[in-house]
């Protein structure tokens, strides 16, 4: 009887009407009763506590699974088979299940399960070759009080080996590698040819899309055409051929630098100041302007006044004296 007044079958819902009664605790953390129809045989009993008991990697076969067991947890290790690992491949993995005891790990069927939203960040899927992923929880989780689930991810591009794969959990764990955020939770549907195509383009767009800013430097590195890159270029271009062109030409030191530009800005300013116009300039107060002032001089410097607004005795008729 415990201090509250219960039972411990009572406090831990067991059900003693099951007989034998058995449950496990611990590394479990509550105590669970196991279920009736585990307890027909030995060996289904010892398959069933060796489960509960000892560290192996959980099967994804659904979406759901995929969240639960793997997305939802701080950082989860994920093993894609392309088919059935060899043996080398299984220590591995049970190396790093005993050594990476606060990390999930995962195993999911790529014959024939397809992760829509993840195969673009991954080695393109081959038959018979394994790939490895890492998964970092960012925020969120399953409850809807705690927000929409949102996972990072560090895929392996090396082979798969037990330091290549333990190296890439440390990193992840320490943070030397930033797991790149995904906008959305991956998917696990079945393997088709239709959803094959549809991962296959996907991948090629983002491809292109990474591979654009370089075609774009490429392809203005020789042709001016008006833009900031292309002026830079055809400088850069003119620049190498005058240096090539000049056997004897020497790169300048910061020091030499830094003195022509001081001359330039003196240069400059000398050239403003004879622009500038100073309180030593203007007309003295009440002083009239030439503003409006009609006279000009002759080629022998004498001044004369073009009369401009006296045109009407031009503009007269004329009076024929006819007698």
């Amino acid at each position: 009887t415990l201090p509250s007044g219960k039972q411990i079958h009572e406090k831990f819902k067991l059900d003693l009407k099951k007989r034998p009664t058995i449950f496990v605790s611990g590394k479990v953390g509550a105590p669970k009763q196991i279920p009736a129809k585990n307890l027909k045989t030995g060996h289904m009993l010892t398959k069933l506590l060796k489960g509960m008991l000892e560290p192996h990697a959980v099967k994804i076969e659904s979406s759901k699974d995929f969240k639960s067991k793997c997305l939802n947890k701080n950082v989860c290790a994920l093993l894609l088979k392309g088919g059935s690992p060899p043996q080398a491949l299984k220590d591995a993995f049970k190396n790093l299940l005993s050594t990476y005891e606060d990390v999930t790990f995962a195993s999911v069927d790529s014959q024939n399960m397809l992760l829509i939203g993840l195969e673009e960040y991954l080695p393109e899927y081959e038959a018979g070759h394994h790939r490895f992923v890492v998964f970092k929880k960012v925020s969120g989780g399953l409850e809807a009080k705690d927000g929409r689930l949102v996972t990072s991810i560090a895929p392996l591009d090396e082979s798969i080996s037990f330091n290549n794969m333990s190296t890439l959990i440390n990193n992840v764990k320490n943070g030397s590698n930033k797991p790149k955020k995904l906008s959305s939770a991956p998917q696990v549907k079945t393997r088709t040819k239709k959803l094959e195509e549809a991962e296959r383009a996907k991948r090629d767009r983002a491809t292109k899309k990474k591979e654009a800013p370089k075609q774009k430097a490429s392809a203005t590195s020789t042709n001016n055409d008006g833009s900031k890159e292309g002026r830079k270029a055809e400088r850069d271009r003119r620049r190498t051929e005058h240096r090539e062109g000049n056997p004897e030409y020497k790169e300048k030191t910061p020091e030499e630098k830094a003195e022509m530009e001081r001359q330039r800005r003196a240069r400059m300013h000398q050239e403003s100041e004879k622009w500038n116009i100073g309180a030593e300039d203007a007309p003295e107060e009440g002083e009239p302007s030439d503003e409006g002032y009609t006279g000009f001089e002759d080629g022998d410097g004498e001044e004369y006044m073009d009369d401009v607004d006296d045109d009407d005795d031009d503009n007269e008729e004329e009076v024929l004296d006819l007698d």
